[in-house]
């Protein structure tokens, strides 16, 4: 956890941060923290202020009394917009990060400059089939309920998450990530995600946003991109051959290729606050 800072207040909120140049934040998944980011910053940081954050109960940031409601995590994300003075970010979220972004958008689109959302759904019932919400359970919440580490569960859901040729980095980041969850913490993100539904608010996201799968993406296929096309007034859909949920860890060069050319044609729509 070493080079991170903090957003004061309750929960703090840990973040690491690298490079110059425009504001640009990743959001990890339900199940990362924001190592999960590290080819990303890596990449990008020679032309962005790259910001990669630990959600509240994850990672370096607090834990937090009372269940969660999950708009808790947009109020947390102006918290940090705010601390670090950015007037307008270019913003990108995977899986949980990129449903916290379809919350977080309708109501400040001032403060985004894009948007990248990758490998998401935008509605646990209406993305979702039947079957795929029943595996979603029972992969996270039912083992921990029943007494099974971390460690336990990381390698069956991990197997279930990636595509069918992950490198032994990309399964050692995550099992590292998996093992190092807060269980209460990430229980409660679990059942909020169970109460989420944003698909009203796609038609409402006027600033450019680029969507990145992974093709053997089997939680959240690129089918539901699809769809989230037909309904995002301004939105380009990437998919990335042989990756699956983890597209960003699993593919990091064909990521980063398609996130730097989507941000190098609007760079200039994020900016940090006058006199920063």
């Amino acid at each position: 956890m070493t080079g991170l800072q903090h957003v004061p207040g309750r929960p703090r909120i840990a973040f690491r941060q690298l490079g110059e140049g425009p504001p640009l934040v990743f959001l990890h998944g339900i199940g990362g923290n924001h190592g999960q980011w590290a080819d990303q910053q890596a990449a990008l940081s020679h032309g962005f202020t790259t910001i990669a954050w630990d959600a509240r109960g994850y990672g370096a940031s607090d834990d937090y009394d009372g269940a969660l409601e999950f708009s808790d995590f947009s109020g947390d994300l102006c918290r940090l917009l705010d601390h670090l003075k950015v007037q307008c970010a270019h913003l990108v979220g995977l899986s949980m990060g990129a449903r916290i972004l379809l919350d977080f958008a309708p109501d400040n689109l001032e403060r985004i400059g894009t948007l990248t959302l990758c490998d998401f759904f935008f509605g646990f019932d209406e993305a979702l089939t039947p079957e795929k919400r029943e595996e979603f359970i029972a992969l996270r919440q039912k083992p921990l309920r029943e007494g099974k580490s971390l460690s336990d569960i990381a390698g069956p859901l991990l197997t279930s998450l990636f595509g069918a040729n992950p490198s032994p980095e990309a399964w050692e980041r995550m099992t590292a990530s998996m093992e190092a969850l807060h269980i209460e913490s990430y229980l409660k993100t679990i059942a909020a995600t169970l109460r989420y539904n944003r698909g009203a608010n796609l038609e409402r996201i006027s600033v450019p946003v680029q969507m990145i799968f992974g093709s053997e993406d089997r939680l959240t296929p690129p089918s539901i991109g699809e769809q989230a096309k037909l309904r995002l007034p301004d939105a380009a859909l990437s998919v990335i051959q042989g990756a699956g949920h983890l597209s960003n860890v699993e593919a990091p060069q064909a990521f980063n290729e398609i996130l730097g050319t989507f941000l190098s044609t609007h760079r200039d729509r994020a900016e940090w606050q006058e006199g920063t």
